[in-house]
């Protein structure tokens, strides 16, 4: 998946190989598609100090669902992997979460995340404090800081018409277990955002018993806001994957119809998201 990152060329490379054996994929079967080697698997950043799994069952939720919803073949439990640890790099898709303030790492295992999240990988930073400006969010602002020296604060907010929005479904508020900010902040690099940051508890509306009872009410939305949650979930992590490739694809037919014209005679214009 890593071509998928260039633009719409790179896009156009990728699928060329991918559809060279897709052949072999259908005839396979689907479960029989890809080695556990090759399907996303995501790190879960663990930290001394704080509190890094206060909703432990999210993940393995998101990649169930992710594995429904989409064609992406995931390995539904996340690994705990520490900034230390030799295996960092094999997890393009990085979460760190937590409900109270945490102690900065080193600098030796800042630069390792940087190299990672530079060389192409993603972080999710998931707040579960349920409010704005608590103590995890000073030092996720502190840690970003760190990670991305600049004059201006590294986190930024994110674009209401970033390619993150329709990467997979077309999405309005990036909504969680809450609505403590109805924006999400990303840290830029290169075009590119390496960085995601949510204060709303997407975890707390991911997670899931092993019973099969949510274990969190969502507020205020109820289950069509956990939708939404779910929906975001899948959306950063097709966009941690394929990054821009369908920024000039999910609005041609809109485009389209507000220049008066269309690419061909007879075709609709009312596009929809997959």
């Amino acid at each position: 998946m890593a071509g998928c990152a260039m633009g719409r060329r790179g896009f156009l490379q990728c699928f060329g190989k991918v559809a060279g054996t897709l052949g072999l994929v259908l005839a396979a079967g689907r479960a029989q598609a890809f080695g556990d080697a090759d399907k996303l698997q995501v790190g879960h950043i663990l930290y001394a100090g704080g509190n890094p799994t206060p909703r432990p069952n999210a993940l393995r939720r998101l990649m169930w669902e992710l594995d429904k919803r989409t064609s992406i073949e995931v390995r539904v439990d996340s690994v705990p992997v520490r900034l230390s640890d030799a295996e960092l790099f094999r997890y393009p898709l990085l979460y760190l979460s937590g409900d109270r303030s945490f102690p900065l790492p080193g600098d030796e295992d800042l630069s390792r995340l940087r190299r990672h999240l530079l060389g192409g990988g993603m972080l999710i930073i998931d707040s579960a404090e349920g409010r704005a400006g608590g103590g995890f969010d000073v030092s996720v602002r502190a840690l970003c800081a760190r990670l991305f020296p600049s004059p201006r604060a590294p986190l930024s907010r994110l674009p209401e018409d970033h390619v993150l929005f329709r990467s997979f479904y077309l999405l309005r508020v990036p909504a969680g277990r809450v609505l403590a900010l109805p924006f999400l902040e990303a840290v830029i690099s290169e075009g590119r955002a390496v960085i995601v940051y949510s204060q709303n508890d997407l975890g707390g509306a991911w997670a899931r018993d092993p019973f099969g009872q949510w274990e969190h009410d969502v507020v205020p939305g109820g289950e069509a806001q956990r939708e939404q949650s779910l929906r975001l979930g899948v959306n950063l992590a097709m966009y941690a994957l394929c990054l821009d490739y369908k920024t000039d694809q999910v609005h041609v037919p809109f485009i389209m119809h507000r220049r008066a014209w269309q690419a061909f005679p007879g075709t609709s214009s009312g596009g929809k998201s997959p």
